[in-house]
C-alpha cells in the first residue's frame, strides 16, 4: 500500500500509476492498454474541444472488512455509458470489455486502494471523447476511451450534517434533452447554478421539471430520495433524470433488507412539505441528508431536522455502505472482486 495519509485525503485528483486507454479509429476499437502517461494529446480542433462530445462515469473500489478489494455494480455503469454514447452519436465501448478495463485499472493501481476503516475509497473515472479535428457541427470520427482512478477521502469530513438546499430558477435539462445520460455538457451547464447557490449560502440546487416546473427532478449531481411519515421510500420518476445506480441500489436495499414500501413515481413539489426525511444520493456521498429546502424565502423543514440523518435515511445509508464494505451479504452480482 502507498505511503499516503489516507485520513487527510479530500475529494480531489491524486495521480496514480496506470490508466487504461483505447482508441476508436476507422470504425473499430483497438485492444486498448494500460499506460503510464497521464497526459492526453489531441488536435486543437478535436471534437470534444469544439462541441463537447464527451460522456463519463464514476464508481468506486473498496477494501472490505475481510480484506478483499471489490468494486460496486460496474455492469450498470457500463450500460449507462453505452446509453450516453448512443445518445451522443459516439461508438459504444463493449460493455464486457468496459468492465474488464475498470477491473484492470484497479488492479494496476491496487496500492492506491485505501485501507478498510479509513473512510477513503478509490474513485474510478471512465470517460470517452471525440478526438479528431471537427470544425463542422457533426459527430467526430475518432474517439478515445480512458479509465483513470484516484484515491479520495470521505465526502463528509467530520461527520454527516444535513444540508440546506434551494429551489433553482435554472433548469438542469431540456424536456426532451440529455438529462437522462451522463454527458459532460450537462455538468458544464449546471456550474453557474451551483456557484450561484453556494454564493447565496446553499449547498445544492433542487431542480424542478423543465416543462411544468411543478415536479421534483434532481440536483446537479445526485438523485433525490424522500421518506414518508409512515416509512415509505419515494423516488422521483422522470425521463430527464439521470438513472442513479446508488438510487436504484437503495430501492432494493429498502425493499429486500429493510422491508420498506418503495414508490418510484412523479413527485410534485407541493408534496415535499409532507415528507419526514429527504436525501440526495450518488456515488460520492452515498446519501447526503437534506434538512431544509428554501423556495424563494419560504422554508420547508423536514421533521428529521438539521442535526443528523433521519432514522430511515441512516438505516438505508448503513445498509448500503455495509454491503459495499463487505459487512453485510451483497445481492448476487453487486460486488465484483479484484483478484
Amino acid at each position: 500500500m502507498k505511503d499516503i495519509d489516507w485520513g487527510s485525503l479530500g475529494f480531489g485528483y491524486v495521480q496514480t500509476d496506470k490508466r487504461f486507454v483505447a482508441n476508436f479509429k476507422d470504425g473499430a476499437w483497438d485492444e486498448g492498454a494500460l499506460v503510464d502517461d497521464p497526459m492526453v494529446t489531441m488536435s486543437e480542433c478535436a471534437g470534444v474541444l469544439q462541441y463537447a462530445q464527451t460522456c463519463f462515469e464514476g464508481l468506486k473500489a473498496y477494501r472490505t472488512e475481510d480484506g478483499r478489494i471489490v468494486t460496486f455494480r460496474p455492469d450498470l455503469n457500463a450500460a449507462r455509458m453505452a446509453d450516453s454514447c448512443r445518445r451522443l452519436e459516439m461508438p459504444v465501448f463493449p460493455e464486457d470489455k468496459w468492465v474488464e478495463a475498470v477491473v484492470e485499472t484497479i488492479k494496476a493501481n491496487i496500492d492506491f486502494v485505501p485501507p478498510y476503516g479509513s473512510g477513503a475509497t478509490l474513485y474510478i473515472r471512465p470517460y470517452m471523447f471525440g478526438i479528431n479535428p471537427v470544425i463542422g457541427v457533426k459527430p467526430a470520427n475518432d474517439y478515445q476511451f480512458r479509465v483513470f482512478c484516484t484515491p479520495v477521502g470521505p465526502y463528509f469530513k467530520g461527520g454527516v450534517k444535513p444540508i440546506t438546499i434551494r429551489v433553482s430558477d435554472f433548469d438542469r435539462a431540456a424536456p426532451n434533452g440529455t438529462g437522462h445520460i451522463k454527458a459532460g455538457l450537462n455538468y458544464a451547464m449546471s456550474l453557474h447554478a451551483i456557484v450561484d447557490a453556494h454564493n447565496q449560502g446553499f449547498a445544492e440546487n433542487m431542480y424542478l421539471d423543465p416543462k411544468t416546473r411543478t415536479k421534483v427532478e434532481e440536483t446537479g449531481g445526485a438523485n433525490f430520495i424522500f421518506i414518508t411519515k409512515d416509512g415509505t421510500l419515494v423516488t422521483p420518476k422522470s425521463d430527464s433524470i439521470l438513472p442513479s445506480i446508488t438510487r436504484r441500489s437503495l430501492c432494493v436495499v429498502a425493499e429486500k433488507y429493510l422491508g420498506m414500501k418503495v414508490e418510484h413515481r412523479e413527485v410534485f413539489f407541493d408534496e415535499i412539505k409532507d415528507f419526514a426525511e429527504c436525501g440526495l444520493c450518488g456515488t460520492a456521498a452515498v446519501i447526503s441528508p437534506v434538512g431544509k429546502v428554501v423556495d424563494h424565502g419560504n422554508e420547508i423543514c423536514f421533521p428529521a431536522g438539521m442535526e443528523e440523518m433521519g432514522p430511515w435515511t441512516k438505516k438505508l445509508y448503513d445498509t448500503l455502505t455495509g454491503i459495499q464494505m463487505g459487512r453485510l451479504e451483497a445481492p448476487e452480482g453487486w460486488l465484483v472482486e479484484i483478484k
